[in-house]
């Protein structure tokens, strides 16, 4: 049996205190008797697309009603109603450690007869498996959007300059220098906030570290000393081609930069496409896989499942819970989604793509992909952090050693689990 008590105390740790979303009642019915379902996203910035979705919903269904919540702060509001045993029916989450979490205590159901999975690419389905602790029967979340990492490109700069796509890392490292010699900055960074220390640290290591090293850690069969150098090594490497002082400038300040054309790269996600053409709504940008390795078969693209739907384990309606899972995923609505959101679509069907992903498209339809590693990393161990002080720091030793000192102490319950499964069920 999963630890349930445990998880629920790792879920408690995270909260802080906030605004509760009220339930729809105990029986989940409207007083003229329709079923209601409740579904809370943590996607504030899609508010308008799925504003637009619920009311579409609600006017072609008779006997369900659909309440969509998009709270600011949607992750601690459901681990507080979790806590308080307040159960929304639908969950809209990113697939990182907090799914991981809520599979393993139980709060989410087994939705492996839900016919609209079929529909979904294998290659996210996989990626969601792999984010279980210790392998679990069943299946918990239906992959709906996803995005896609590597490096942003100003096209028309690329084609006025006669400059060539790499597709290996001294490919690349020969692109920045022949930029740079043409007195144009290769890449615009913006590490002021932490959390874009992640975009190129992710990008290198699915090319570098096996897809499952934090697994492997957890086993006892690794350690990160061994797997991160060359990542750190090359993301270090990459400050040369960047702005003077990337620690002064943030997310908005690269994205305008970006925008303005003073550097013709950016390493960041198709995520950022909307907050660069806020500034420059004409741009033509494209993007292209980050090759970190010297062999291009290696060089995979770094995707995951950025929105997937997941029926709690209490949702009293299943089956209204499934018909508004196969509203979502009509074709006109993930179309719809794709297009606000700028995302890469999950389920197995032609879907017209953002031309700023045209370079990856070769990736997305063949399923070419890994996931990110930071959707591994706990949040209190803070590896965001931890890579910025190494871009400051230059200290690669140092770093290492930190890191799996610090993987210990923020997993060890996990890495616990992982030896009582072990113990119990073999490797």
């Amino acid at each position: 049996m999963r630890r349930k008590k445990q998880l629920s105390v790792l879920l408690i740790a995270a909260m802080t205190a906030s605004a509760l979303l009220t339930g729809c009642g105990d029986n989940g019915k409207t007083a003229d008797g329709k079923t209601v379902i409740e579904l809370v996203h943590y996607k504030p910035e899609a508010v308008a697309v799925f504003e637009q979705l619920e009311e579409e919903f609600n006017a072609t269904h008779d006997d369900i009603q659909l309440k969509i919540e998009s709270p600011n702060d949607a992750m601690t509001i459901l681990k507080t109603r979790f806590t308080r045993e307040d159960y929304p029916d639908i969950i809209g989450i990113g697939g990182d450690i907090n799914y991981s979490y809520f599979v393993d205590a139980e709060i989410l159901m087994d939705i492996s007869d839900y016919e609209g999975l079929s529909t979904i690419k294998s290659s996210y389905v996989d990626i969601l498996e792999g984010l279980e602790f210790v392998p679990v029967e069943g299946t918990y979340g239906v992959p709906y959007a996803a995005n896609a990492a590597g490096i942003l490109y100003n096209r028309d700069m690329f084609k006025e300059h006669g400059w060539e796509i790499p597709e290996t890392w001294d490919e690349l490292i020969a692109l920045c220098e022949e930029i740079q010699s043409e007195g144009i900055l290769p890449f615009y960074f913006g590490l002021k906030d932490t959390w874009t220390c992640l975009a190129p640290w992710n990008a290198l290591a699915v090319d570098l570290a096996d897809a499952d090293i934090c697994k492997q850690v957890n086993r006892g069969e690794a350690t990160f000393t061994d797997a991160y150098r060359e990542v750190a090594e090359k993301t270090m490497e990459l400050l040369k081609y960047g702005e003077d002082g990337p620690f002064a400038y943030g997310y908005n300040d690269a994205c305008t930069a970006f925008a303005r054309g003073e550097s013709a790269m950016y390493t960041i996600g198709s995520y950022a496409v909307p907050q660069i053409k806020s500034v420059n709504p004409d741009m033509n940008i494209d993007s292209f896989v980050m090759p970190g390795s010297n062999n291009k078969e290696d060089n995979v693209l770094n995707s995951g499942v950025d929105l997937q739907f997941c029926v709690t384990s209490e949702c009293k309606n299943k089956e209204a819970a499934y018909e508004v899972l196969d509203f979502l995923l009509e074709h006109d609505n993930v179309q719809a989604y794709l297009d606000n959101q700028n995302a890469v679509p999950c389920k197995d069907e032609e879907f017209e793509l953002a031309p700023e992903v045209d370079g990856m498209r070769e990736y997305i339809t063949e399923g070419k992909m890994t996931d990110y590693q930071d959707h591994y990393y706990p949040s209190e161990m803070a590896v965001d952090a931890q890579i910025q002080t190494l871009l400051i720091e230059q200290d690669v030793d140092a770093f290492l050693a930190k890191f799996d000192k610090d993987w210990v102490r923020y997993n060890r319950d996990i890495i616990q689990m992982v030896k009582d499964y072990e113990a119990e069920h073999g490797e």
